[in-house]
């Protein structure tokens, strides 16, 4: 019986927040809420959403669905390239961030190396190394933060890769450029860093650091951003990678063909026109942490103050509140043993949810 390699077998599979349709479905409950996977409570753009239908009508008149879409996402590149002023040729799309994660470790990684990373940060550092034949090498985090200097000192002959995710997830921490500047000193060459920044717009925080200016210096950085969290468009998975020319040109040599669709790449080319949205986004957000945080303080309730659109929260007995609040309709993330985090919602959704640790610390 065929049988994959010990390594493969040995990763534990990435289990995503539970579905409000399937919590329906089990519990029999209806009008559920879900706080577990970092998506913006208000929806998509406007403009994307009506770029989705027109380009929809336009492809079902021109009986045109049965055509592949655009590999190289000619125009979406060449908006981000303007935006960010880049070249076109320092950009790549991908269907989401995760897969450009995935296809920079299969590029640059051999059984064998080392990666250096956070724990707990983002788990799928860790998986795409270990389906490799890698080492993920954990460095625990300090104050909930990426401990920047702990992890340049991590750094061996092996290390081929090191991924800082700013701000981090699942804690919602941001690291400062100070510290990021004293990291990239650190580094020898021959290290690839990956800097994941799925959440960078939510940042209000001046001392966020500018891993742009590294880029610019022509240094071995992954620049990684996405159109799932802030630009609302989770379900069509895209997001883009910003690196020198050289690396996107070996990176682009494992990246599937068409494998960002047209609907997705009209969606993001609009999304990103909307400064109106991102401004809307980032005050709603900026309420709910601002509620959250005081409820949560009068409840007794440890948080992490967070950059992000989520918060992290320390508790005692994770699956017991996990389960009362799913009881209640309500979906959070459990974070290992001691910790869930919550994603800041719709002022009605953040209402809910507070409610329901009420009701569950006076018994109910």
């Amino acid at each position: 019986m065929i049988k994959p390699p010990e390594y493969v077998s040995a990763i534990t599979p990435y289990i995503p927040g539970k579905p409000v349709e399937e919590l329906e479905r089990e519990l029999g409950i209806s009008d559920s809420i879900k706080l577990a996977s970092n998506e913006n409570p208000l929806g998509p753009s406007s403009r994307a959403l009506q770029a989705i239908h027109e380009e929809l009508a336009k492809q079902k008149s021109a009986n045109s669905l049965n055509r592949y879409p655009d590999g190289s996402g000619y125009y979406l590149t060449k908006a981000l390239s303007e935006k960010l002023s880049v070249k076109t040729d320092e950009i790549i799309l991908g269907n989401g961030s995760n897969e450009l994660l995935d296809m920079a470790v299969r590029t640059y990684l051999q059984p064998g190396d080392d990666a250096v990373m956070a724990h707990p940060s983002f788990v799928v550092y860790a998986m795409g190394v270990r389906a490799l034949g890698g080492k993920p090498v954990l460095v625990p985090l300090k104050n909930y933060t990426h401990d920047l200097e702990a992890m340049g000192k991590a750094v061996t002959p092996k290390t081929k890769m090191l991924f800082i995710a700013n701000p981090n997830n699942p804690t919602g921490t941001m690291n400062t450029g100070q510290e990021f500047d004293q990291l990239m000193k650190m580094l020898p060459d021959g290290i690839l860093v990956v800097m994941d920044e799925a959440y960078y717009e939510y940042v209000a925080d001046p001392e966020y650091a500018d891993s742009m200016k590294y880029f610019r210096e022509g240094r071995d950085i992954l620049i990684l951003r996405t159109f799932s969290k802030i630009y609302g468009l989770a379900g069509l998975r895209i997001g883009y990678g910003i690196a020198r020319s050289e690396i996107i040109t070996e990176i682009n040599k494992l990246r599937p063909p068409f494998n960002t669709n047209s609907i997705a790449q009209t969606a993001a080319l609009y999304a990103l026109q909307d400064e109106a949205h991102l401004k809307a986004s980032r005050e709603i957000n900026e309420q709910g942490k601002q509620y959250l945080y005081r409820e949560l303080s009068s409840l007794g309730l440890s948080y992490v103050p967070t950059e992000a659109n989520f918060i992290y929260m320390v508790v005692e007995d994770v699956p017991l509140l996990y389960n009362k609040l799913l009881r209640q309709g309500i979906i959070i993330r459990p974070m290992g043993p001691g910790a869930i985090r919550v994603t800041i919602g719709l002022p009605k959704e953040n209402q809910r949810f507070i409610e329901a640790l009420k009701k569950i610390q006076s018994g109910q």
